[in-house]
């Protein structure tokens, strides 16, 4: 069943459009959070579509494929290091889903290992 408002099933605990650059928060089926303005990968660097499950979370992480840039409040649902964190909404990300800081606190705070993720 799909959620009437996102892209996504009532089943996902965040959902992300990458067409429209939006991405939300779900609570038992209810929309928490959103839709809130984010980023993605760019070209030969995209965000990966599907269902996914958050797989560990680091509220200071630095990014070891990138000189140690910071991610803060980095949510990881994908292989390859793909995760929700702060970065700029403007700005494509190298894969990840870049959200305001403000969003990423929120979704750090909301989201749980095991809890899944949708991308579409």
């Amino acid at each position: 069943m799909r959620n009437r408002i996102t892209p996504c099933t009532a089943s996902a605990h965040s959902c992300v459009d990458l067409a429209n650059n939006k991405a939300w928060l779900i609570d038992d089926g209810k929309i928490a959070r959103g839709p809130v303005a984010i980023s993605h990968g760019g070209q030969g660097k995209e965000t990966p579509t599907g269902t996914f499950r958050v797989l560990w979370k680091d509220q200071d992480h630095k990014s070891a494929e990138f000189d140690n840039a910071p991610m803060p409040y980095s949510v990881f649902f994908a292989d390859g290091g793909i995760a929700f964190h702060q970065g700029n909404p403007n700005n494509p990300s190298a894969g990840c889903v870049h959200l305001s800081a403000a969003d990423a606190r929120a979704w750090f705070a909301a989201l749980e290992v095991g809890d899944e993720v949708q991308v579409r």
